[in-house]
């Protein structure tokens, strides 16, 4: 796929987001909603420290930015770097966003590609544009030292 360098900067961002939920001892993902060039909300996973299993990075995300618009029906981008759950692409179709870039895929849980298509079922009142992969590598890194680096494995 080809992605715009604002693709590459706004997924440094939700990247930014993911260091710091881990910085906290959270899975490390990290999300950012952009709509028409401005940041409309970001988040980073905090189901642990919230006690709260619905506190996914894109789940926050996607509050944050309907505060913000007084609108649940939000449109944009959502950058994530990590493929979307189940629950994520749920919240992520009942927002009516227009596009979801991923970076790293999930092979488990992902529910955009991996595992599940829900944002092109056709079945649902709303679908979108998936793309994954941007910045791949990165991602998946910060994942893996992650929880390399919980394992104690040098």
């Amino acid at each position: 796929m080809d992605f715009s360098q604002d693709d590459i900067d706004w997924m440094e961002r939700a990247l930014e987001q993911a260091e710091l939920a881990g910085a906290k001892g959270e899975v490390p993902v990290g999300a950012v909603l952009v709509r028409n060039g401005t940041l409309l909300g970001r988040g980073g996973n905090s189901p642990i420290s919230t006690q709260d299993p619905t506190a996914h990075a894109e789940i926050k995300t996607i509050r944050q930015a309907a505060e913000r618009l007084a609108n649940y029906r939000l449109g944009g981008t959502l950058y994530v770097t990590l493929e979307p759950c189940l629950m994520c692409m749920g919240a992520i179709i009942h927002s009516r966003i227009e596009r979801l870039v991923f970076g790293a895929r999930d092979p488990k849980t992902g529910a955009a590609v991996s595992v599940y298509q829900i944002g092109s079922d056709r079945r649902l009142n709303h679908t979108l544009k998936v793309e994954g992969g941007l910045l791949e590598e990165r991602c998946g890194l910060v994942l893996k030292e992650f929880f390399r680096e919980r394992r104690h494995d040098p």
